[in-house]
This record gives C-alpha cells, structure tokens and sequence, in this order.
C-alpha cells in the first residue's frame, strides 16, 4: 500500500492546503492513505480524518503532528492530542510514547526545515530518509546511509505544504489490512520501503514564494 506519510494542511501556518484538495490529489495519485502532521496541532489530521469520511473515500487518513523539539521537528502518527513544543527530543518521544505514538524522524540533515540531525540513540520507529521538497538530494542520501548502519526502518514523505506535492513521494507499506493500526503496526516493524520522486523545481519554487508572501503580510499587518 501507498502512504505519503508527511502532509501539511491549512492548519499549519506555512500551508494553505485545504482538505479537500489534499484529498483530491491523493486519490488521483492511487495512495491508499495519508499522514496529516501540521506544525504543533493535530487538529488538521482530525479534520482531514472527518472530511474522508464525509466524502465517502476509502483513503486512510492517519492524525499526527510534526512537533518541534528544541533540537527539530520530529513526527508522531497516531495521536489525537496535542504535544508541547521546544521539549528536548527525548522528552518529546516520551509524551509521544505515552499517548501512543509512533515516532519518526524527518528530513533529520536539512537544516533549512529545522532537521534535527543525528537520531542516534533516539527511541524512534523510523527514520524518512526520501523527502521529496529537497532540491538537492544530499540531506536524504545522508539520512538513508545513517538509517541503514543503524538499522532503522526507511520511510518517504512528500512534506507537502500545496496540494501539487501530494504524493510526490510515499512509503509502500506491508500491512495486514488499510487501518490506521495495521499501518502503524507495520511501520513499527520496518515492512516499509520508501518510493517517489523529487517534487519538480516550479512546484517547490510556488510553495516557497506562497510560504514569502505569508511573512510579508505577516510583517506589513500583523496577521497571516
């Protein structure tokens, strides 16, 4: 099964996703399911969850959240509440471990999107070692070579903050059956495999140039 399991939706600040349009990406992409991790919430999972099945889709959506430590962001799938930020990693996977989580770490040797660098060590069930928003593919060659001598499971993400990066990359996923349990289940276990492709150049130069004119209106008035 297909799973990109790094989402952003409109609930996170640098995003203007809508759920709907994610959903309409992701369906026309043949995933099988999606990861919603907003910046410190888990509200756009929740959403995105309830709009699935207003629509009637058979996708799994799985709530999660992509916290920031006070080392880098680390997500946690399979959560419906939310982690305090600026924790150390340690203890930012133990809150998540105590509301059920599993932990993955992403992008962990792109600075630019506050990678939090060496995972050594870190009580963590996988590691995404395929972002597809990298312009330049050495933070994931870097992650997917420190991933293999540790032997922790390999995942992919889009890490999609508009809905043409949906799908961009993707984990395929042995699981049992298409629930948000088994699926966490087999991550946990490594029946992963990371898959996808580098988001194109004027798909990631749109998202940053939305991502330019937000802090600007931010600046100039204050709000988003």
């Amino acid at each position: 099964m297909k799973f990109d399991l790094h989402v952003h939706s409109e609930h996170s600040k640098d995003s203007e996703s809508s759920h709907g349009d994610i959903l309409k990406i992701a369906c026309k992409r043949g995933l099988h399911g999606l990861a919603i991790c907003d910046h410190d919430t888990v509200e756009g999972g929740l959403a995105c969850e309830k709009r699935a099945r207003e629509l009637g889709l058979e996708i799994t959506i799985i709530p999660g959240v992509e916290v920031s430590s006070s080392k880098g962001h680390i997500l946690v799938l399979g959560i419906r509440e939310n982690i305090e930020p600026l924790l150390t990693p340690e203890e930012t996977i133990l809150r998540a471990r105590k509301l059920g989580g599993t932990v993955i770490i992403p992008h962990p040797f792109k600075r630019s999107s506050h990678g939090i660098g060496s995972f050594e060590g870190l009580d963590i069930d996988a590691v995404e070692v395929f972002n597809s928003r990298c312009l330049f593919n050495g933070a994931n060659q870097k992650a997917a070579a420190e991933a293999k001598r540790l032997g922790t499971p390999a995942v992919a993400g889009s890490d999609s903050h508009i809905p043409e990066m949906v799908g961009q990359a993707y984990t395929e996923i042995e699981a049992s059956e298409n629930t948000v349990d088994a699926i966490l289940k087999a991550i946990r276990e490594g029946k992963v495999a990371p898959a996808g492709k580098n988001t194109p150049t004027p798909i990631i130069m749109k998202q940053m140039a939305g991502s330019v004119k937000r802090k600007l209106k931010k600046k100039l008035f204050g709000r988003e």
